[in-house]
């Protein structure tokens, strides 16, 4: 037995919420891009320790943190350099010197909050 009233029109309230989402979910890498360069100009924001390295046109590991886009969807953020993995993990030659996860379990709060005002625009 079905229940039919001219009152209850939640069905559709939430089809227009549900076709909302969809059309603003219709280009998620444009929202996983807001989070990313945030977190991105978070990174460029650290404190840069003294290197030992006096060359001219060197550029520091922190000064090349960028986010590049893939074709598959996904959004990559690393370094420029390809050492960054290295300093950031350590190696048996050298401690690990974590900068890339811990700004991020620091800010994920906020990136998230971005790329959902964002989504429910």
């Amino acid at each position: 037995m079905a229940f039919y009233s001219s009152e209850f029109n939640g069905l559709t309230e939430l089809s227009k919420d549900l076709e909302k989402y969809i059309s603003s979910s219709e280009n998620p890498q444009q929202i996983l891009e807001i989070g990313a360069k945030e977190f991105v100009k978070d990174l460029l924001k650290l404190p840069k320790p003294i290197s030992e390295i006096k060359k001219s046109g060197y550029t520091h590991l922190i000064e090349t943190f960028c986010y590049e886009l893939k074709n598959n969807g996904d959004i990559d953020v690393g370094w420029g350099k390809y050492y960054g993995r290295f300093v950031e993990d350590g190696t048996t030659k050298m401690k690990a010197q974590p900068h890339l996860v811990p700004t991020f379990e620091k800010n994920k709060d906020k990136y998230y909050r971005k790329m959902l005002e964002k989504y429910y625009k």
